[in-house]
């Protein structure tokens, strides 16, 4: 049996445990559970290595190697597996609310004059100890706008919308942020957004999500694929998308998408789904 590197906790030295018989490897052990306390941290397939995913502020990793200022582990939300700079990691805490917004400032206070320390992404996921008038203080003695914040039980209902509100961000192999994101980062972080569990990289988005559609019928909200590439319509003959091609978020007619793809070496649409 092939297991999927990008989803198998286990590398030459160690594994999870429940991977016993499956891989053979010195160590096996279940972990212990960390938190990214960053404002995004990437994971790599080798140390030093390519950004090939990232996490945001409060997502979990489960830790089951350290060695050489990296860890090795595997994201609890979306079980993508990588190495992780052990500094961007640090003990789980018990969030209460997520970043409901593009990005927002940490503050040292309750004081929009003060300076800022820092910046969260939406989908982070924090913990508020109290709210002093308009503003919330975080497990972390920051500071951020309340109103910049939804309890975590509460979700948008329009991933359209969301990635929307990523319009005109850079493009970043890898990325999940208002600082720079790819094309299913996007979607991932717009459906889960929505509170809509959904894989980190394309190919896995078009094996697991939904149902197939005519993608001469998609509406807003359906995905469109091509081989190493997805976008959201956002209607009929529209579509958002981060891409390399406009280094960024972008809209573009459907047609004109479909046209310039091929053209370009990347081929015919794989597949469009309705989640």
């Amino acid at each position: 049996m092939s297991l999927d590197p990008r989803l198998t906790p286990a590398n030459a030295r160690v594994a999870a445990t429940e991977l016993k018989g499956q891989v053979e490897v010195p160590t096996y052990t279940d972990g212990e559970l960390t938190q990214c306390s960053s404002a995004f941290g990437d994971i790599m397939g080798r140390p030093e290595g390519r950004r090939t995913a990232q996490l945001l502020y409060g997502d979990l990793f489960n830790v089951l190697e350290r060695r050489k200022g990296f860890a090795f582990g595997q994201s609890v939300h979306d079980g993508y597996c990588g190495y992780v700079s052990e500094d961007l990691l640090d003990r789980p805490h018990d969030p209460t609310h997520w970043v409901a917004v593009p990005s927002t400032h940490l503050y040292p206070g309750a004081n929009m004059k003060l300076m800022n320390t820092g910046t969260l992404y939406l989908g982070s996921e924090v913990q508020v100890m109290e709210e002093e008038g308009s503003w919330s203080r975080l497990s972390n003695g920051g500071f951020v706008p309340t109103m910049h914040l939804l309890p975590l039980g509460t979700r948008m209902d329009d991933p359209v919308a969301v990635a929307d509100l990523f319009f005109g961000s850079p493009y970043l192999w890898g990325g999940s942020t208002r600082h720079g994101i790819d094309c299913s980062g996007l979607v991932q972080t717009a459906y889960r957004a929505c509170g809509q569990d959904c894989p980190r990289d394309s190919d896995m988005q078009e094996a697991q999500i939904g149902t197939e559609i005519d993608h001469d019928r998609a509406e807003r909200g359906d995905l469109l694929f091509w081989k190493g590439h997805v976008a959201i319509v956002s209607k009929p003959g529209m579509m958002i998308h981060a891409n390399a091609h406009h280094m960024s978020v972008s809209y573009e007619p459907i047609s004109e998408a479909i046209a310039r793809i091929e053209a370009s070496g990347g081929g015919r649409v794989t597949s469009a789904r309705r989640p």
